[in-house]
């Protein structure tokens, strides 16, 4: 099989510094302190500690260091009518002290507080993504085929109207083309992967670990496995930690290899001008700057060939930083409506190589380019 995608894992003192590739080309960068890895998708079964009707949250203990945080939406069944279900609905009602809950954790620990969790279980598989509290079907947004999107909902729906339980499924981007047998068997897997989570929540009592995702090294995997994977570490323990994972993995041990993650504020462009990259606890501020670049045309045309190769490299370092939450981008002024189109749309056509949920606003009146993405990594 092909493989376009390459990890590289590299262990420098307590962390791994982990590379992603695509055709060569460096598309993601994450770091993991390896004797402490990220919580995001793991499963616990654990015991409500507190019931905060005034802020329709609860408090649970899971047994990490600070009880987790869980809102009345993560708590619901997920429809159009969500937003009108919270405001009707008392979450005392619905959860009470003591209560024993099987949940997942969708934001880690930061700061000073605990992890955010959700009763919205998601497992994920090699084409498909099981969610054992819900019933609806549906196909990954990055699957842009009508015929296709058609085709995978009536193949899973099919296929599920023989079960005995009723689960919702969403088709991964890598279940497009794929055989129906390899669907199905990916959809077996992962219900008895929950069914030996549910076996084993019956013969535990609560604060318990049911599930590990094994870190960023082990959603990397899950991601881009099924569209061809290699990996290249530099560490023995790391390789061991790969092969626990799926022993059929493509590994290499190459001890000579040192790569480390380094990430500055400011960014060059090609053409001379440079962007600035600064986050806050509340958004990411991106500025764009000529710097020594003037151009041999006129000065709105050199402003435009500016903006539009930031754009590009904006898009690449969203992805490449895991940037997330509110994005400004404050481009370089341009007078001609025609102009800002074009920087939006370039913005527009960048986004598309990146595998997170993006949504781009219109310009401001005072210039700005708003942006809102969802991390890859819950933050």
């Amino acid at each position: 099989m092909y493989k376009p995608y390459k990890l590289v894992i590299c262990k420098n003192r307590e962390n791994a510094d982990i590379f992603v590739y695509n055709e060569g080309n460096l598309i993601e960068q994450y770091q993991e302190q390896f004797e402490n890895k990220r919580l995001e998708g793991n499963i616990y079964y654990g015991k409500v500690t507190n019931v905060v009707k005034g802020m329709q949250s609860a408090f649970i203990n899971i047994g990490t260091e600070k009880n987790a945080f869980i809102h009345i939406h993560d708590l619901i069944e997920k429809d159009e009518n969500i937003e009108k279900k919270e405001n009707m609905l008392d979450i005392s009602k619905i959860i009470k002290q003591n209560d024993n809950i099987i949940v997942q954790i969708k934001r880690d620990c930061s700061n000073n507080k605990g992890p955010r969790v959700t009763k919205d279980i998601k497992l994920v598989g090699k084409y498909i993504i099981l969610m054992p509290f819900s019933t609806f079907i549906t196909v990954s947004k990055k699957i842009n085929d009508i015929d296709e999107r058609k085709h995978l909902i009536t193949a899973i729906t099919t296929y599920m109207k023989n079960k005995k339980e009723k689960y919702g499924i969403i088709a991964r981007t890598s279940a497009e083309g794929q055989e129906e047998e390899l669907i199905k068997e990916d959809i077996d897997n992962i219900i008895n992967k929950w069914n030996e989570i549910l076996k084993k929540s019956k013969k535990i009592n609560p604060p318990f670990e049911l599930y590990n995702n094994n870190g960023i090294i082990g959603k990397l995997i899950n991601d881009f496995q099924p569209l061809g994977l290699e990996i290249v570490t530099n560490n023995e323990e790391i390789l061991n930690f790969v092969k626990k994972i799926d022993k059929n993995q493509e590994i290499t041990l190459d001890t000579t290899i040192n790569e480390e993650i380094n990430i500055n504020r400011k960014v060059y462009l090609n053409c001379g001008g440079f962007i600035t990259i600064d986050q806050t606890e509340a958004l990411t501020a991106i500025d764009v700057n000529s710097g020594k670049f003037t151009g041999k045309d006129n000065l709105e045309e050199t402003i435009v060939k500016v903006n539009l190769e930031a754009a590009t490299e904006i898009a690449k370092q969203i992805r490449l930083r895991d940037l997330g939450g509110i994005i400004i981008i404050d481009f370089i002024d341009m007078k001609k409506i025609e102009d800002i189109e074009k920087v939006r749309n370039r913005m527009e056509e960048e986004i598309k190589k990146d595998r997170s949920k993006i949504q781009i606003l219109e310009f401001t009146k005072l210039g700005l380019l708003e942006i809102t993405r969802k991390h890859i990594l819950g933050k």
